[in-house]
């Protein structure tokens, strides 16, 4: 996993793919005049079996399927996609909050304390693991909470493996609900606490932001047990007694079009007595093809934009 951070200094990516459970997707986008355009997109089915999210075993099963699909996906591209941002599902990643009540200066001693806290909870040696972090919430007198994303680095390699057998190097690996995130920086930034539940069909992922900022985050896999309705009430319990919340600003929802989404939809709608909002990306992207976005289009789209908006304005939430 690499930091956007690290990226700033060069050219933005030639497209954002994604490798999820059920799908091979890739996007790219141009900027001009600071608009930005999706000028070309492409998905492919995967299998089911080809490839299982998880934080602690293997992800990919069939390596030449889900290369040979990402290679007719990037050549349906109709670009030269060499150098690209690579979404992967949350549930193969540990997204957690540190908060530290003083940061130190120098960046190896930053490291050395990020990884000494995740050693407290993590499910696998923090030695093995691939971990980047960014700032998030400024604290009183002068401490910093910070966004750390931690990852078995065989899991890693996994995909990166498959991006290099289809002839493209992944610079940057992201999550697909943090890579949505991307969407709501800068001048799109939300006001206030607002909500993001992020539906796919392996896992659920929901998070609280503070304007920018991330507060909350908990991923669950469709196999946990829990159902949306107990999720979302959690989350809004924990934001009550533990964020100091007053209400969110904005609800909003991505992921797949379909009846499950239209029911979770019903469920949040039901337990935060709230209106809840589609996320659109073509809103900060717009599509050149000039035809309408479908629910799919929407879903394919918004982590791959995401996550190249940030890269082409230099932002990491």
């Amino acid at each position: 996993m690499s930091l956007l951070n690290s990226w700033l200094a060069s050219p933005a990516p030639d497209a954002a793919i994604e490798i999820a459970a059920d799908r091979v997707a890739a996007a790219a986008i141009t900027s001009r005049g600071g608009t930005l355009s999706v000028n070309a997109h492409a998905a492919e089915p995967l299998p089911a079996g080809v490839l299982t999210p998880s934080l602690t075993a293997g992800n990919i099963h069939d390596r030449a399927a889900v290369a040979g699909a990402l290679r007719r996906v990037v050549e349906r591209l109709g670009t030269r996609a060499r150098r690209v941002a690579l979404v992967i599902p949350d549930i193969a990643v540990k997204v957690s909050l540190l908060r530290f009540e003083q940061v130190p200066q120098r960046r190896d001693d930053l490291d050395q304390l990020v990884r000494w806290q995740l050693r407290k909870a993590a499910p696998f040696p923090v030695e093995g693991a691939s971990v980047t972090y960014s700032p998030a919430l400024p604290v009183d007198a002068g401490g910093r909470e910070f966004v750390v994303e931690m990852a078995r680095q065989e899991t890693i390699r996994e995909y990166e493996a498959v991006c290099e057998e289809a002839g493209m190097y992944a610079g940057l690996v992201e999550t697909a609900t943090l890579g949505v995130l991307g969407l709501f920086t800068g001048p799109f930034a939300i006001a206030g606490d607002w909500l993001l539940v992020h539906v796919r069909p392996a896992y659920t992922a929901i998070a609280i932001l503070r304007g920018e900022h991330l507060v909350f985050y908990r991923s669950r896999p469709e196999d946990e047990g829990t159902d949306l309705h107990d999720l979302v009430h959690q989350t809004a319990m924990y934001y009550q007694d533990r964020l100091s919340g007053h209400g969110f600003s904005r609800v909003m929802l991505a992921g797949r079009g379909t009846p499950a989404l239209e029911e979770a939809r019903r469920s949040i709608e039901d337990r935060l007595g709230a209106a809840v909002e589609t996320v659109d990306p073509t809103r900060i992207a717009s599509l050149t093809d000039r035809i309408s976005a479908s629910p799919d289009l929407v879903d394919v789209l918004a982590p791959l934009v995401g996550i190249l908006r940030r890269s082409y304005n230099g932002v990491h939430a």
